[in-house]
């Protein structure tokens, strides 16, 4: 049965050749249709990639745009502020260097105006000086100043007994206003004073005049010599002749 039912190597074959196809097979007619459809889709994922791309790039764009745009701000504000503190600090130091200048031309301007200030009341006081030396060329004018200087140191010794130093060629008028002081002492202090000229020491011949009042048995001398009472008189009345010749000081806040 089972030698009835099995198959010849010829048979094989023949069945085998009748299966296979003898030529290639056209194209089938519905394959043309899905190659259209492939190509469409392909496209369209192309579009859609490309898009997909543009769109992400557009982003990076916008990104770094927005990135750069805060950097350059950061670098603007940061130069800015450079700028400014360079400017402020330039700003003080041309302001310190004015002031410098205005303080160094103020102070000039103060002090020329001072020296010229001094130059006029040296050439004043130098001036009243010379007019004092003439005082003692008038005898009947100067045996009156030299009696009141005399009375006015005896009123400051208040005793019983005093020298009297003049210029040597000041003696006759000396002794004139010396009789002449005594007499008024005594009359104004009830008491006599012993006055005498001391002719040893004389005051120096190139001195304007006036005298020295000598007492405290030599001890106490007081100068009333015509220099030194100008001397004090330049300092006591130096206030009111620079408020007269130059006006009232502003910027003084104490009398004396």
């Amino acid at each position: 049965m089972s030698q009835s039912h099995a198959l010849s190597d010829d048979q094989v074959s023949s069945s085998l050749d009748a299966t296979l196809p003898q030529q290639p097979p056209a194209p089938a007619r519905w394959l043309i249709p899905w190659n259209f459809k492939v190509a469409g889709e392909l496209r369209k994922m192309t579009a859609f990639i490309r898009q997909e791309a543009m769109e992400k790039a557009r982003e990076i764009q916008l990104k770094a745009d927005e990135e750069f745009a805060i950097e350059k701000s950061k670098l603007v504000r940061q130069e800015t502020a450079a700028i400014d503190t360079l400017y402020e600090k330039k700003f003080k130091q041309a302001a310190m260097s004015q002031q410098i200048t205005r303080s160094t031309l103020s102070n000039r301007t103060r002090l020329r105006v001072l020296g010229g200030r001094q130059e006029l009341l040296d050439d004043l006081f130098q001036r009243a000086r010379d007019e004092v030396t003439k005082v003692a060329g008038n005898d009947k004018k100067y045996q009156g100043m030299l009696q009141g200087l005399i009375l006015e140191g005896l009123y400051y010794l208040n005793e019983d007994k005093a020298e009297i130093r003049t210029r040597k060629k000041d003696f006759d008028t000396a002794k004139k206003a010396i009789e002449e002081a005594a007499k008024e002492y005594q009359k104004n202090v009830g008491s006599k004073v012993s006055v005498s000229l001391d002719e040893s020491e004389p005051l120096p011949e190139g001195s304007a005049g006036g005298a020295v009042i000598v007492g405290g048995q030599g001890k106490i001398e007081i100068n009333n010599t015509f220099e030194e009472r100008l001397r004090l008189l330049e300092i006591d009345a130096l206030p009111a002749v620079r408020e007269t010749l130059f006006g009232k000081n502003e910027n003084r806040r104490f009398y004396d």
